[in-house]
């Protein structure tokens, strides 16, 4: 469950100097300056050494990278924003841009702490270079060609677990001299975050969570949200005129699109858009589906979808073909796949009954594909399963925000988390899908909530964030 983000330049690099040398917490003091990919001002880069296996303390240690935005007031606040990016998989040095959108409100009087969790970046990435080949072979090739990535990299992965990353977000906040932190977690990073306040709850002024999994949310049983978030497309669709006129059947079309992929009856002729190597081949079903599905993440790409569908029911496979590759961009560093199946094939996938594994098929143009594909994988980890316990409350305030679209974490998965908080306030952006904290006034929102922590925070402002135009032709979305 990553989470989307967008770049805006908004700071001065002075201002790094400024904060670094008043800041009265010894955070800043710590690391070196360095520059990292995605974003172009000097940031602080922090080794924090945590137990491999915090049931032995003292045999093993790993690195953890911590990169430390120092707050831009000379009067900071001294309870800093540890940020937690999605997956399991994504790292925090992988997300940096959110410092200019989600908290360019929130660093002026607090220190941002970006973690890459452990497996994850620059904290040992479980990955190996091989992504590129993985993505462009079969579907029955891929779980040796993981098999083997895995067996390389020869890690014990039963220690790369929810629990174990949590533990290590308390052994930087001590390492880098902080009383309470306040959370920001998003997506699977809202799981990491609520996992920690239960385990540290002394340690943890406030959590934000953004795209929120409900503590007994599988990882990968997400068909019936993603079909809803399909069916939300062609409402809206339907009851804009423009849409409606240039696409009346596109429910259909899209329904007769995803019969024959599954019977693969497409074949697809293209240059490969980064090798330029020439391709004839049948397209995978999963790659349909899973661009389907993550386009469904946002609301710009979602605002395309209608002209993909359509361009591809008349035989014009090149738009969808360029968003199925720049979605899957491996070009770029992505989340970590070891990560993800340690995780997963711990705490989710042991959960999968046979039940899950039909409705999935039923209730959703999924059909089932990663409930039943995912499993076979864990092999290539072999973790033992982690029992789901029912988890305790979580005292401390706590800001959820969810979009009315997300196909993965929509609102009834943060109303089933809020049950268990005793200090909630959850916020629904109708037009918002998987991350709702960049957009419109929710920076202010996070920054009146994290100063009063304990008072209701007007959020009418929310209402004022509108849709986004469907694209009708090769021009994009029309205003």
């Amino acid at each position: 469950m990553r989470f989307p983000f967008r770049r805006t330049w908004i700071t001065a690099a002075t201002l790094f100097f400024i904060s670094c040398n008043a800041h009265a917490g010894n955070a800043a003091q710590q690391g070196h300056n360095c520059h990292l990919p995605g974003y172009s001002q000097i940031l602080r880069c922090i080794t924090v050494n945590v137990p491999l296996d915090y049931a032995h303390p003292s045999a093993q240690t790993i690195p953890i990278q911590v990169t430390l935005a120092p707050a831009l007031r000379e009067a900071a606040r001294p309870d800093p924003v540890f940020v937690l990016a999605g997956g399991p998989g994504q790292a925090g040095s992988e997300v940096l841009p959110v410092l200019d959108t989600a908290f360019r409100k929130l660093r002026a009087t607090r220190d941002i702490v970006f973690i890459d969790q452990r497996g994850t970046g620059l904290s040992g990435k479980l990955d190996c270079d091989t992504k590129e080949s993985i993505e462009d072979s079969p579907i029955d090739e891929q779980g040796k060609l993981i098999a083997s990535c895995m067996q390389k990299l020869n890690k014990p992965f039963a220690f790369y677990n929810t629990e174990n990353s949590a533990r290590d977000i308390e052994q930087i906040r001590l390492a880098l001299g902080y009383g309470e932190i306040n959370v920001w977690g998003a997506s699977y990073g809202t799981r990491l975050a609520q996992t920690y306040a239960r385990l540290f709850p002394v340690s943890a002024r406030t959590l934000i969570l953004d795209g929120v999994a409900a503590p007994d949310q599988i990882i990968f049983n997400w068909g019936r949200d993603a079909q809803a978030a399909m069916d939300g497309v062609f409402k809206s669709c339907a009851a804009d005129h423009d849409c409606h006129a240039t696409f009346p059947a596109l429910e259909q079309q899209f329904s007769d699109l995803v019969k024959r992929v599954n019977d693969g009856a497409v074949t697809v002729d293209f240059m490969h858009p980064r090798t330029a190597a020439h391709i004839n081949m049948r397209l995978p079903a999963e790659r349909f589906l899973q661009t389907v599905r993550t386009a469904l993440y946002s609301p710009e790409l979602t605002s395309r979808l209608p002209y993909l569908i359509n361009s591809a029911d008349h035989g014009n496979w090149q738009p969808f073909l360029a968003q199925m590759y720049s979605a899957s961009d491996f070009s770029l560093d992505g989340p970590s796949t070891g990560l993800m199946l340690s995780v997963t094939c711990a705490e989710d996938i042991p959960r999968i009954t046979p039940a899950i594994v039909a409705e999935e098929e039923q209730a959703s143009f999924m059909h089932g594909l990663e409930v039943k594909l995912l499993p076979q994988w864990c092999h290539a980890v072999n973790v033992p399963p982690i029992a789901y316990q029912k988890p305790a409350n979580i005292d401390v305030p706590v800001l959820l925000f969810s979009g009315a679209r997300d196909p993965v974490t929509p609102p009834r998965r943060a109303e089933a988390a809020a049950k268990l908080m005793t200090h909630a306030q959850h916020f629904i952006v109708a037009n918002a899908a998987h991350g709702v904290s960049q957009l419109g006034c929710a920076p202010y929102l996070m920054r009146d909530f994290l100063d009063q922590p304990n008072q209701p925070v007007s959020a009418q402002c929310l209402k004022d964030i509108a849709a986004t135009g469907f694209q009708l032709d090769a021009a994009g979305p029309h205003p």
